[in-house]
């Protein structure tokens, strides 16, 4: 743009101005505007007044919890009446220009700016969440604002017009745009729906977990192929002409992401097979354990008791070999070692162990009671262990092991019965050699 072009428009719109200011339809529309305006601030704190009134603290009574929730959206929707009030002011005076000079530009434009003014002050009051505010307020409301002006469609050719061809495909801005605005929009709506779904078939507690997992990992990829669809078919992409490019698309991917499907599909087979289920406790063949917190598509969640998620590839629960303590019964039986004393008289230990052990309140009597053994005769000492029967895991709350340590500590030193701690004896050979001499004792 040279410069003479740039004097011409600004001689256009001075003469525009001139012409503005010499109309007296231009004033009228600024009287209306101005009234308007007035009209809306004056009558704001009239309908605000009756309005905080109801939207105080409820009533006790049996209507208290109706009114509440209708006080509650009141109050929330409270930032929204003077704008809105504004709007309709301002609409009303369009008629009456409309009717009396017959222009309303100047109006018109101000109620846009008013309409852009009340969807910012919604999406401050309602869209709390940091993400969907800040696209709120730089995505939706620009693009409100170009409609509201009458300025969309030109902005949409200009971004068809921007695009990259090669051969038979041409991709513009508007359609990365579209891609972006509506892929964001379904898969934010998808994410949503698939957990708020998940947690509604997870509560159904008259079904087994297993069924559970699996209708809602079903529901999650349903979804998420629903938002695929969906997102190809707004983009006006034709799904036949992408065959031949999807199944060499496949191919790749299926030599580039063996891996993860893989664990996707083992995943499946865990579901269906059902060796595993939600809150077993789990140890792996490396000696990594926790309890199984949730299985999803790619991996699986080991809870361990210090509070950390071990993440562990779902191909693991197939290939390699791994304990599970509580796939079919939650006793478990676990064994305490201890030792005594030489000078013990060895046949008073198993009763009084066993009776000691047999006192926790939460050690089973079945499918076994407690049971002290001899072990072995050690260095120091006799080595006995106690087995018992317990519900659950040694670990995290339960102190199964820890518990009994204590029951034998104290039933042996009640009965007198002495540990043993290692015992060295030193035989001098030679004692004369080994005495130091006088003379170098005192020199020293």
């Amino acid at each position: 743009m040279t410069l003479d072009n740039l004097k011409q428009q600004g001689e256009v719109a001075l003469a525009t101005l001139m012409g503005w200011l010499a109309s007296p339809t231009f004033y009228a529309q600024v009287i209306a505007l101005v009234a308007a305006g007035l009209l809306a601030r004056l009558l704001a704190p009239m309908l605000l007044r009756p309005y905080d009134a109801f939207a105080g603290q409820p009533d006790d009574g049996l209507a208290a919890g109706f009114r509440g929730r209708a006080q509650t959206y009141l109050r929330a929707l409270r930032p929204l009446v003077p704008p809105a009030l504004l709007v309709l002011m301002l609409g009303a005076a369009v008629a009456v220009a409309d009717s009396a000079v017959k222009a309303s530009w100047l109006i018109r434009l101000a109620q846009s700016a008013a309409l852009v003014y009340l969807l910012y002050t919604a999406i401050n009051r309602f869209l709390t969440h940091p993400v969907l505010n800040a696209a709120a307020r730089w995505l939706g409301l620009p693009i409100a604002a170009l409609a509201v002006f009458g300025y969309f469609g030109a902005f949409t050719s200009w971004l068809d017009s921007v695009a990259f061809a090669a051969g038979n495909i041409r991709i513009s801005a508007l359609a990365l745009s579209k891609a972006a605005l509506f892929g964001g929009l379904l898969f934010w709506l998808g994410r949503a729906s698939s957990h708020a779904g998940q947690q509604a078939i997870r509560k159904q507690e008259a079904v087994d977990i297993q069924t559970r997992e699996l209708a809602a990992k079903a529901l999650d990829i349903g979804i998420f192929a629903i938002a695929g669809f969906l997102l190809l078919n707004i983009l006006g992409l034709d799904l036949t002409a992408l065959a031949v490019f999807g199944g060499a698309l496949g191919v790749g991917l299926g030599f580039g992401l063996q891996q993860i499907a893989s664990n996707f599909i083992s995943g499946i087979i865990i579901l269906l097979e059902r060796s595993l289920k939600v809150g077993d406790y789990i140890e792996m063949e490396d000696g990594k354990a926790g309890i199984l917190r949730e299985i999803n598509m790619r991996s699986s969640a080991l809870a361990t008791f210090d509070g950390k998620d071990i993440m562990v590839p779902n191909e693991k629960f197939i290939t390699e070999k791994f304990v599970n303590w509580t796939k079919t019964d939650p006793q478990q039986r676990y064994e305490v070692p201890f030792s005594v004393s030489y000078d013990t008289d060895i046949n008073r230990v198993p009763a009084i162990i066993q009776k000691a052990v047999a006192s926790h309140p939460r050690v089973l009597n079945e499918p076994e009671k407690p049971d002290c053994e001899l072990r072995s005769f050690g260095e120091s000492g006799i080595n006995f262990a106690v087995e018992f029967w317990v519900e659950g895991i040694d670990d995290g709350k339960n102190k199964f092991s820890s518990d009994v340590h204590f029951l034998i500590w104290n039933a042996l030193k009640k009965e007198g019965i002495a540990m043993p701690y290692p015992h060295r004896v030193v035989h001098i050979v030679n004692p004369a050699a080994a005495a130091p001499k006088a003379g170098k004792a005192g020199k020293a």
